[in-house]
């Protein structure tokens, strides 16, 4: 969530009208050293010089001594770079004896923009931002992935041609093959209720669930729910093509952790680097004690209604956002559903849904609906939800998809 939550923030920078790539890498670069608490003392921003064969300083700045502005980084001498082209983003200690002697020790880096082929035959990032920090680890690790991926995207989006996003044909037919795609809403199974529908804020929607069988079986049921990047076309896309893949994967019957981390590698291969999602998947069973396993990778923590404590609890992520790191590792978790408990899954278009003042609609209004309705059906629940998200954002100048799936136990 932290990840998610440094990516909305940045939106609002990058959204602003930049004279060139160099002015939108530079501030956004200086948001990151001045304004995220994520401990980064300085930052440089490099830019690849093909010719060359070498990346050149393009920026610098934070607490730490500065670079003469002349200095290169060759690509023969820095195997490193070609780490950074398969991994995206690395965490090193420095080996270079200027950059140490300028108290840089340890630091991460990150590739943003196209891949450039050489003359080598290799392909590097056109650019790189690279970090130092008090804390070298992998929150900084994940949170300069964010950065870069964010920065990549609007990238891409702003070297579009007027024509090429004119281009958006047959968007009709794209519309029923995502609909069609998308299960029932209702669901019964054994003794379990589920309700689940999307709503998209464009004509295609990035959010997207599932309900998944597994073979001829009765006493398992998967069911995820997701959140591609972005909005639109490209991202519904990249959601059915998700959905796709789940489904081939749970013919496998693969533990939850190696389905993500399968999962993760594969979108990391498939999708270019402005491109990435989170997924909630669980699954239930004909157990009698309602165990349900699950593994959230940088989704929103869905919420669960204990009907006993009548209290509630989240359940947090078991891993970051699928697709920029591809050698993240994801771990399984485990609650009990008893009868009369209540599991809310939903994406951020629903917290984050903003009245006229920009303000967010979040969890404590989205707590405070669900105690005052756990009484309902899953499907009057999921309603009674959006109902409120509608009414509260009604007059807005920003959506986003809209997903809830609600779990209710009966018997």
């Amino acid at each position: 969530m932290k990840q998610k939550k440094l990516y909305r923030a940045l939106e609002t920078v990058v959204s602003k009208r930049f004279q060139s790539e160099k002015e939108l890498l530079v501030e956004v670069l200086n948001q990151v050293v001045d304004n995220f608490h994520i401990h980064i003392t300085g930052g440089r921003l490099w830019k690849l010089n093909p010719n060359k064969e070498q990346f050149e300083l393009l920026y610098q700045t934070g607490n730490v001594e500065k670079i003469d502005p002349s200095f290169i980084l060759t690509i023969k001498e820095n195997p490193i770079f070609e780490k950074i082209t398969n991994e995206r983003t690395i965490l090193a200690a420095e080996t270079n004896n200027y950059l140490i002697n300028k108290g840089i020790f340890r630091y991460s880096a990150s590739g943003v923009g196209e891949k450039k082929k050489l003359a080598n035959g290799k392909r590097y990032y056109e650019y790189m931002i690279a970090v130092n920090s008090t804390e070298v680890n992998d929150e900084l690790y994940y949170s300069l992935n964010v950065v870069a991926t964010l920065l990549t995207s609007k990238i891409n989006d702003n070297r579009l041609t007027s024509r090429q996003r004119e281009m958006l044909s047959d968007l009709d037919a794209a519309k029923e093959l995502q609909k069609s795609i998308l299960p029932e809403h209702e669901l019964n199974f054994n003794g379990y209720e589920v309700f689940g529908v999307t709503v998209p804020a464009k004509i295609m929607s990035g959010d997207y669930f599932d309900y998944l069988k597994f073979g001829s079986e009765t006493d398992r049921m998967g069911i995820v729910v997701g959140d591609a990047a972005s909005k639109g076309l490209s991202a519904a896309a990249e959601a059915m093509y998700i959905t796709g893949a789940i489904r081939m994967a749970v013919n496998f019957e693969i533990k939850i952790s190696a389905l993500l981390n399968r999962l993760n590698k594969i979108i990391n291969q498939i999708f270019s680097d402005d491109r990435f999602t989170t997924l909630f998947y669980g699954e239930i069973s004909n157990d009698e004690k309602g165990l349900f396993l699950y593994g959230n990778a940088g989704h929103n923590p869905p919420i669960f209604y204990s009907h006993k404590s009548k209290k509630l609890k989240y359940l947090n992520t078991t891993g970051p956002l699928l697709g920029p790191a591809p050698n993240a590792k994801y771990k399984t978790d485990s609650i009990n559903i008893r009868v009369g408990d209540v599991l809310v899954i939903f994406s951020d278009g629903i917290v984050e849904a903003a009245d006229t003042n920009f303000d967010f609609y979040e969890e404590k209004k989205l707590e405070k609906i669900i105690l005052e309705n756990v009484h309902l059906t899953a499907k009057e629940l999921t309603y009674k939800i959006l109902d409120d998200v509608n009414k509260f954002s009604r007059f807005g100048k920003y959506t986003d998809d809209k997903t809830i799936v609600i779990i209710k136990r009966n018997s």
